[in-house]
């Protein structure tokens, strides 16, 4: 069809009943193979070449298996600039390339390019993988070589660009393509008018409605299809900057705007062939843009719409005003098909200003690809004036577009690209004589103008025609002999400098002095020079279409790679593939983190968002997931309304719940209906009242605490109900207050979605129901393991697919120095993971460009029985590895290489399929691509292999501090903080009470021995022989008061330590161990602790019998002393074993030291935190356990959180908190480890010591003294040894770590 018709703008007509027969034509095409040669009959006037080496290599003799001629084609010089092209008869569809050397010779190409074209110009290259791939040759001159095409093209010509050749002969080849005639419908639009289609109103609507078409274009924008349905609304398919839009209007009138629905495609404004289809199945759409496709869903009113017509090419004026490009479209379409029926052949009137041709414009761009590229063009005009404009497109902010030396040495011009912006400067001798910008964001992939013109002394720099920027010189600018463009020649002899970026883009449209230079001849060679140019192509490509970026990650892009902005989508890594949350809250425990807000991601990489979930973390870490309404909602009687009906939303999607509900080891969710003449279920034999909704969307008759199905409440199921006749409480219909409650703990029916509640509309009738939020506890996929006992055995899964972006995630534990963790094979691709040796892990695989390999080495070995975690992943950009917290290793990816990971064996973890290498030890929680691997299963039926693996205290176990100890679970561990003055998950929660005067913890070890009742030596002799061997004593404090008593330990025999604050708020460590010798005093401090910062202190005694005083500030001292003599025969003097521990002094303690009753008379407010004597915890038995413990409190006592670091004004801590760790902060999951690792003293016979403790912030951490029995004289410090003065400062623990912030703490120990 060629004859066009110009009377009418507008081509209308209406779908016939030739759809059965089209059908059928459409379904015999595609059915016949496409695989017969097109070169082998063609004549040798179908053959044309960059050069010949003599008449006999012309390009004619290059079809296959030929000997005519030379017996091939080889061109004059083997160079890169050389090419051979072949016409074929018409556009053709072709799907297999065939190569071969030159008959009897040593001439071949052993890598090429391969391009196509309709025209013979503005040629494009196969893409293999979305990236311009290189076909591999031949290696001798005899063999073929042949490939089939992964896509078929449709072309006519066929262009092969040998790359390289074998080094010992020449460029040489013979050449052959195979595929099958192509059917081809056009249309030919010039922006002014269109085609209208109107659907046969007879036939019945289908469900599914397609079009699909082919379009080219050199405009970036214009309206293709334009789609009315019955009731006025639209759908127009727009190119808009080169982008396909989708966009839908509601409703008529002129107030009805266009709202775009998706946008796909890139750079369609390039004058090559593309693919469009759109399909609508009701309201459900797949837009495709050649490969790529985006699927969404229409309103609910377009769902079962019916079209009325369809515009093509355009619509009218009314309508472009309305949309983005305000254009119609000027191109060609072709094959167009709506619902199978062809709308180009099917025309019943063929008349407007259409053409039913495609007439294309040759615009012969050229590419400039790599850092050498440049253009040089002689300059022969000699007026005054000086134009040259061109028009380039490209992704980079920064290039050189044009330079050239000024006549009479006037200095040099550069026109370059600096910030996305065209900036020109005049230098000569230095100096910058003329500077300019113009334009804006010209690093967007857009064709844009560009017009340097000089006239009678202004230079004026124009973008788009628009976008002006001018100057004045007082000197003439014109080239003087040569003009460079893109760069300059790397050479000595050149002139062109070239101080900025080289240019990376395609350029089109030369003018110099308003002629179009040839660049055919260039490419000849017979105007100019070039270097490394892609001539009549451009080679623009853009990465971020469709976007790499996973995740909602922002893509942006240079010339020869991307970038992905991964901020604020919870995801990392080079294209936003890997979460960086854990997928529980059991993930988070096991890092160390307490209870809190974190975002969870419970599939890792895969589509679910991650989502911020309270994390209740104690000996399960459950996960709190809330909802709108977690309340007790009372309901009364309404006049009219029989029923109440609530609907839950929570602060997660479905499928995240879902998922979580999956995952998790338990769920449960609390169900409570409080009633007052209101039946529930109606039992045991009515038709319920009320009932619940789950997560299907089935109605559930069951309450909270039964089974499901039973129609019962939890009372009925353990047969307690108020009214053994009823399986509920409520259903009594009693006057009187009652309420059935339970969990729902059924986890395919949870979460609780809806609520209806029924017998409310009786007189007398009150109601009130609670749903509480759902919670769920425990990871299947984080505890889920295997043990591998022999190296032959593995387990296999179905093949893994990750062709463009895999991660894979687990973590081992072996005594084994190597061993395959797993491994996946292709044809030729494969991915592997192994130990490799004790202290490395290798990450290896190939994708089609040879094997690749990322190692980690670690500084410690790997073979340490002890959970490591491997992170793996591999995408189109990277590939990197991350073994526990040690520096990770990244490789790039080649350039231009391939991208698809494709395998096809199954997936072999813990060995290999030829049973070697295999892996000796544990895997654990193995992910790929956030989905777990169900190991245990698999282990369950494997030879060889034991579902499970215990041991996790080895790893985990440091994470329980402050003397807690790690206790073996199946499914993790568990800190025990009985030996610990903490509490909490790991021992890390300070224990502290607040104190007013009047209250008192009185501790007994044992009761004390009645020696008022049975005085005689042999009970003294008891007590005084049984003693310790060694003591323990700590507290923390904070106060502001001085003079204060901290500390006071009496004994039977009237000896006593204490610890005090003097009046100038000094610590004092006042001691009487002989009751016959005066009290001595050892300044402990020289400062003043009475400053409401927390303190901590500490006495330790070991057996050697010396005793140390330490004390921590924002500076660390320590303070060591003997007391009692330094003989050689030092006998340490302890408390006997009716030893009492005052923390605060009672008035019944017997006779007392005169200046500790005088403290004592005063009293003590303060805050006192984390009290142990050896393994016991006075003050935490005294809180948590005062029913069974040997305590006793007088005065209130309650526990408060003024230990803690967060408060600078002890007087502020009077608010109490619960225990449970219910207050957090979002978190992003790193570890808050506070390890303490230090041996108590054990208590050596049984001690009976009374703790009295004053309301104190201070913090104490004493170690009892050891002393001489017989005689005891108090040690001076030694004046020689500065260490152990207590003014003098020593150097601080490495090791010691506290919960306190550095800028309130301070420590005496």
């Amino acid at each position: 069809m060629s004859k066009t018709f110009r009377n009418k703008h507008t081509v209308h007509f209406v779908q016939n009943g030739f759809l059965q027969m089209l059908l059928k034509e459409v379904s015999s095409a595609h059915q016949e193979s496409c695989d017969s040669p097109l070169v082998s009959a063609l004549p040798q006037s179908a053959f044309t070449s960059s050069s010949e080496l003599s008449n006999s290599h012309g390009p004619g003799f290059a079809k296959l298996n030929r000997r005519d001629g030379a017996g091939g084609w080889s061109p004059l010089d083997s160079n890169k600039y050389q090419w051979l092209e072949i016409k074929l008869e018409q556009r053709t569809e072709i799907t297999a390339i065939a190569t071969q050397g030159r008959y009897g010779s040593s001439d071949w190409v052993t890598r090429y390019f391969l391009m196509f074209s309709d025209t013979g110009h503005n040629w494009r290259p196969y893409r293999q993988e979305d990236s311009i791939g290189a076909f591999s040759g031949n290696s001798n001159a005899d063999s073929v070589v042949m490939y089939k095409l992964q896509q078929p093209v449709i072309a006519q010509y066929v262009r092969i660009l040998p790359l390289d050749w074998n080094p010992n002969g020449r460029i040489g080849l013979r050449l052959e393509a195979y595929g099958c005639q192509y059917k081809s419908d056009v249309v030919g639009f010039d922006g002014s008018a269109h085609l209208l289609f109107r659907p046969d109103p007879s036939v019945t609507p289908a469900n599914r409605d397609v079009l699909s078409m082919n379009f080219k274009t050199l405009l970036n924008s214009g309206t293709l299809v334009h789609m009315e349905e019955r009731s006025g609304h639209t759908l127009t398919l727009e190119l808009f900057r080169g982008k396909l839009l989708l966009q839908l209007r509601k409703g008529r009138g002129s107030s009805a705007d266009f709202h775009p629905l998706v946008s796909l495609g890139s750079l369609l404004d390039d004058q090559h062939w593309h693919h469009v289809s759109v399909e609508r199945v009701r309201g459900l759409v797949n837009f495709t843009v050649d490969k790529n496709t985006q699927q969404f869903q229409l309103p609910e009113s377009w769902s079962h719409s019916e079209i009325n017509e369809i515009s093509f090419g355009g619509t009218s004026a009314a309508g472009l005003q309305k949309s983005q490009s305000r254009r119609n479209f000027h191109g060609c379409l072709e094959n167009v098909l709506y619902n199978d029926i062809s709308v180009i052949e099917r025309a019943e009137e063929k008349q407007g200003n259409v053409s039913f041709t495609c007439t294309e414009s040759i615009d012969v761009p050229v590419t400039f690809a790599s850092p050498g590229s440049f253009l040089a063009l002689p300059w022969v005009s000699g007026g005054e004036s000086v134009s040259v404009t061109l028009q380039f497109r490209t992704w980079n902010k920064a290039g050189l577009l044009m330079t050239f030396d000024l006549q009479h040495n006037a200095g040099t011009l550069w026109l370059y690209l600096s910030e996305a912006r065209v900036r020109l400067q005049i230098h000569k001798t230095g100096r910058i004589m003329t500077d300019i910008t113009a334009g804006a964001s010209l690093n967007d992939g857009q064709w844009h103008s560009l017009e340097l013109a000089v006239r009678r002394g202004r230079l004026a720099v124009t973008l788009d025609r628009t976008d002006s920027s001018t100057a004045s010189t007082s000197f003439p600018v014109a080239p003087d002999s040569q003009l460079f463009l893109g760069g300059c020649p790397d050479t000595e002899h050149s002139s062109c400098r070239n101080p900025f970026s080289v240019f990376q883009g395609c350029m089109r449209l030369i003018r110099t002095d308003a002629a179009l230079v040839d660049l055919i001849r260039v490419q000849q060679m017979l105007f100019g020079n070039f270097s490394d140019l892609q001539m009549d192509m451009c080679g623009i490509v853009d990465r971020c279409s469709p976007s790499r970026c996973e995740h909602g990650g922002r893509c942006s892009q240079s010339w020869s790679t991307f970038h992905c902005n991964c901020s604020a989508t919870g995801y990392g890594g080079a294209t936003c593939h890997s979460s960086i949350y854990e997928a529980s809250c059991e993930a988070y425990k096991h890092k160390g983190n307490t209870s809190g807000f974190y975002y969870i991601d419970v599939d890792g990489s895969g589509p679910i968002k991650p989502q911020l979930i309270y994390c209740n973390i104690s000996d399960k870490a459950w996960m709190v997931i809330q909802h709108n309404n977690t309340e007790l909602t009372k309901l009364k009687v309404s006049s009219g309304i029989n029923q109440h009906l609530a609907h839950f939303n929570y602060s997660a999607d479905v499928e995240q719940i879902q998922a979580i509900i999956t995952q998790a080891e338990y769920c449960e969710q609390e169900l409570s209906y409080h009633c007052k003449k209101s039946r529930l279920l109606n039992t045991p034999d009515g038709a319920p009242f009320s009932w619940w909704v789950g997560q299907s969307g089935e109605a559930h008759m069951y309450w909270g605490g039964a089974v499901p199905g039973s129609q019962q409440c939890a009372c009925g199921l353990q047969e307690n109900c108020v009214h053994p006749e009823h399986f509920c409480n409520c259903d009594a219909d009693s006057k009187e207050w009652s309420n059935d409650s339970g969990l729902l703990s059924h986890k395919e029916h949870l979460p609780v979605r809806a609520l209806t509640v029924g017998d409310i509309n009786r007189s007398g009738s009150e109601a009130a129901y609670r749903v509480g939020p759902l919670q769920c506890y425990g990871d299947n996929s984080f505890w889920n393991a295997a043990y591998f006992n022999k190296e032959t055995s593995y387990l296999h899964f179905p093949t893994f697919h990750g062709e463009l972006s895999a991660d894979i995630s687990f973590l081992f534990k072996t005594s084994s120095s190597s061993g395959v963790f797993l491994e996946n094979l292709g044809i030729k691709d494969f991915i592997r993971i192994e130990l490799s040796s004790p202290t490395q892990v290798l990450f290896s695989f190939d994708v089609g460009n040879g094997p690749l390999e990322v190692k980690v080495e670690t500084p410690s070995a790997l073979n340490d029985e002890r959970w490591h975690h491997v992170r793996a992943e591999r995408n189109v950009k990277e590939a990197s590895l991350y073994v526990d917290h040690h520096p990770g290793a990244v490789q790039k990816a080649p350039a231009d290489g391939h991208i698809h990971l494709q395998l096809n064996s199954q997936l072999f973890v813990g060995g290999t399929a030829s049973r070697q290498k295999g892996f000796l030890g544990c895997i654990r929680s193995l992910k790929l691509n956030g989905k777990t691997l169900d190991l245990e299963e698999r282990a369950e039926i494997t030879p060889g292999v034991t579902p499970g693996c215990p041991g996790h205290c080895s790893s985990y176990g440091d994470l329980c501090q402050n003397h807690g100890s790690c206790v073996e679970d199946h499914s993790g561990f568990t800190c025990d903080c009985s030996l610990s003055p903490f509490t909490g998950t790991f021992c890390h929660k300070d224990v502290s009470a607040f104190f007013k005067p009047g209250t008192s913890v009185t501790y007994t070890f044992k009761e004390p021995y009645e020696l008022n009742r049975n005085v005689s030596a042999q009970s003294s002799s008891i007590y005084s022989d049984l003693t310790l061997k060694g003591e323990n004593v700590s507290l923390s404090f904070r106060t502001s008061q001085a003079p204060a008593l901290l500390l006071y330990v009496s004994s039977y025999y009237r000896e006593f330590l204490a610890v005090l604050l003097n009046r100038n708020g000094h610590l004092d460590v006042r001691y009487k161990l002989q009751h016959n010798r005066d009290a001595e005093v050892f300044r402990a401090s020289g400062r003043n602790l009475a400053n409401g910062l927390l303190h901590h202190f500490a006495i330790l005694v070991n057996s050697a019998g010396d005793t140390e005083i330490s004390s921590k500030t924002l500076e660390e001292t320590t303070f060591v002393f003997f007391l009692g003599e330094t003989s050689e025969k030092q006998e340490t003097k302890t408390f006997p074993l009716n030893t009492q521990m005052h923390l605060f002094l009672s008035a019944e303690s017997g006779e007392v030291d005169p200046e500790i009753a005088r403290l004592n008379a005063l009293g003590f407010t303060g805050c006192l935190s984390v009290v142990q004597f050896n393994s016991i915890s006075p003050l935490k038995a005294a809180l948590l356990y005062p029913d069974t413990s040997p305590v006793i409190v007088t005065g209130p006592l309650s526990e408060s959180s003024c230990g803690s670091s967060l408060h600078t004004n002890p007087y502020a801590a009077e608010t109490t908190h619960s225990l449970t760790d219910h207050v957090g902060s979002v978190n992003t999951g790193e570890p808050i480890v506070n390890a303490i690792n230090s041996d108590s003293a054990l208590i050596g016979g049984v001690i009976a010591v009374v703790i009295f403790v004053s309301l104190a912030a201070l913090a104490v951490m004493a170690r009892f003294l050891y002393r001489r029995k017989e005689t005891f004289q108090p040690q001076e410090p030694k004046a020689g040894k500065t260490d152990d003065s207590p003014e003098t400062p020593f150097n601080t623990d490495p090791n010691s770590q506290s919960i306190i912030s550095d800028n309130q703490k301070e420590y005496f120990i």
